[in-house]
């Protein structure tokens, strides 16, 4: 355990080579930055065994700390997503720099010519859990939109993240740039990110990518501005002119796929009017997957045996083959369950009714609305962003995923030919 003077001087010095490194970092030439990110997934395919040595590590501890199957899943690095982070960086070096991009210009009435340009926010601190690949994508856009990253992964990945960020910064080296565009925290003390929260001077922005508990956290102890990427208690709500068949196959989807995402359907919402002809068959597709059902008092009565839903799990992000189902009046009553235990993430309607649908896209104000599609596509690629750093649940700013553009921020420029204010 580190002296909490020598914890702070640390953390405080990370910060301030980080500061440092993005003046040059927002002037680097596109093709430096496409040169390095093609040179960072290149020593990742190298790296194989290394990584999935260290990552093994992690999940030594992991077992040993009785982590859920899904925190282990989120954990566990493979050759295949090694190959797909280094496939990531590929993509990233392959989309537009939004740096120095020119928008929204337009002649003023007094000849001026005013516009906007895209740069880089400075440097982002980023907090999350559990899956070390993050460690790799958050460098890749955070170094091609020219900003700075300060890295603080869960204590369960410390040995993978600490492999990932030493074999990135070893490329930057190589190509003669600075190393101190990567920092990754080798401190797991609370009080590493507590000092880090309050270095307004140095840090710019801070995106905390977790659970309930570590988003509370940051919120109540930074002095940076925060964007949110909050738990994902998604809905999808059945209407009573649904298809039911399409219905079914996007309810599995949403569920079983990939459960330990965040945009995976954690709360089914059904009207009153299908849910005799539509819950059984839902509900046998679901079990022979392996999923948990729990209900309210009216799903019950059609699901015999199934587990009551407890306040508690209209809350949940479970994260898990666990799934609440609700029976609902309509719309209506589906939009206002939405709007008290929802998170911000993403919600879809099964629907017939154009007018519903039209209503849902409206009124539901969360970062992702769907009608007649799973709550899986509130993703940067599947979006056509390309790479993301996360789903924000924050309206400012950034609403949803973030790819490179979310990750810079914009300054006025102005071309004049001579002219004075009156």
């Amino acid at each position: 355990m580190r002296k909490k003077e020598d914890l702070r001087a640390e953390v405080r010095e990370m910060a301030r080579k980080a500061k440092e490194t993005s003046h040059w970092l927002a002037t680097l030439s596109t093709g430096a930055k496409n040169r390095a990110l093609l040179g960072m997934a290149e020593e990742l395919e190298r790296n194989q065994a290394y990584l999935i040595k260290e990552n093994r590590k992690d999940l030594a501890s992991g077992k040993k700390a009785q982590l859920s199957s899904a925190m282990m899943d989120r954990l566990r690095l493979t050759p295949a997503l090694i190959g797909n982070m280094a496939e990531g960086l590929r993509e990233v070096s392959r989309l537009p720099d939004p740096v120095g991009e020119v928008i929204g210009m337009r002649k003023r009435p007094n000849g001026l010519m005013v516009g906007r340009m895209r740069i880089p926010i400075g440097v982002i601190g980023i907090i999350y859990e559990s899956r070390p690949n993050v460690t790799a994508d958050a460098v890749g856009l955070c170094f091609k939109s020219g900003n700075s990253v300060i890295l603080r992964g869960g204590s369960e990945a410390f040995h993978s993240n600490q492999a990932i960020g030493q074999i990135l910064r070893k490329v930057l080296v190589k190509w003669g740039l600075s190393p101190e565009a990567i920092q990754v925290f080798d401190h797991t003390e609370k009080e590493a990110i507590q000092e880090m929260l309050q270095l307004e001077d140095e840090i710019d922005l801070i995106i905390p990518r977790g659970g309930e508990e570590l988003i509370r956290f940051v919120m109540g102890h930074s002095k940076i501005p925060v964007i949110k990427h909050y738990k994902g208690v998604c809905h999808i709500f059945v209407d009573k002119t649904a298809d039911l068949e399409m219905a079914t196959q996007i309810c599995l989807n949403a569920k079983v796929q990939k459960p330990a995402v965040c945009n995976s359907m954690e709360t089914l919402l059904v009207h009153e009017k299908v849910a005799e002809q539509f819950l059984p068959k839902i509900a046998d597709t679901f079990q022979k997957k392996g999923v948990e059902l729990r209900g309210c008092p009216q799903t019950k009565k059609v699901l015999l045996g199934i587990k009551e839903a407890r306040e508690t799990d209209w809350f949940e992000e479970y994260l898990d083959l666990i799934l609440s189902i609700r029976v609902v009046e309509g719309i209506d009553e589906a939009m206002k369950h939405i709007a008290q235990y929802g998170s911000l993430h993403t919600e879809s309607i099964i629907t017939s009714d154009y007018q519903n649908a039209q209503r849902f896209l409206r009124e539901v104000n969360s970062s992702c609305v769907l009608v007649n599609a799973s709550t899986r596509f509130n993703d940067g690629f599947e979006l056509g962003l390309g790479a993301e750093i996360g789903i924000s649940t924050t309206k400012l700013h950034a609403f949803g995923p973030m790819g490179l553009e979310e990750l810079t921020t914009t300054k006025f420029i102005v071309y004049g030919e001579g002219q004075t204010r009156e």
